[in-house]
């Protein structure tokens, strides 16, 4: 009886892990700015916010982040860096090759003062794009 119940809970341990182990979040966009470097190569001015409904997945069983605007956006996670916590910020950040094959830095932020307001920053060498988002739940 002993072997059967540490059977069973072993069993139970072991699915739940697996479940837990790889995820996937899908969010809501709400907004969206972009920054862009100049011929110079200075950081020029965020542009206005613009509106924008867009669904966002972050899928840890497949490495890949998806936006799904009208040119549908492919992120291939390459590294997933340490959560940062600061007194203002929680921050997840991922370094990532996007369908193109160029090189970024996604970083999802969380602004504690604000509310938990979310964000979710696309860092090139030469722009950013920022988007605020929200949980997305079916």
């Amino acid at each position: 009886m002993t072997k059967i119940k540490i059977i069973i809970v072993f069993l139970f341990l072991t699915i739940g892990l697996q479940q837990s182990y790889g995820q996937t979040y899908k969010f809501k966009t709400t907004g969206l700015s972009v920054l862009e470097k100049n011929q110079k190569g200075n950081w020029g001015k965020w542009s206005d916010l613009k509106l924008a409904n867009i669904l966002v997945s972050l899928d840890t069983n497949k490495n890949r982040i998806s936006v799904y605007s009208e040119i549908i956006q492919l992120f291939e996670i390459i590294d997933y860096i340490p959560l940062e916590e600061t007194e203002t910020d929680s921050i997840y950040t991922f370094t990532c090759k996007d369908n193109n094959g160029e090189d970024c830095t996604l970083s999802i932020i969380t602004r504690k003062k604000q509310d938990n307001r979310k964000q979710l920053y696309l860092n090139y060498v030469d722009r950013i794009i920022v988007y605020n988002i929200s949980n997305f739940s079916e």
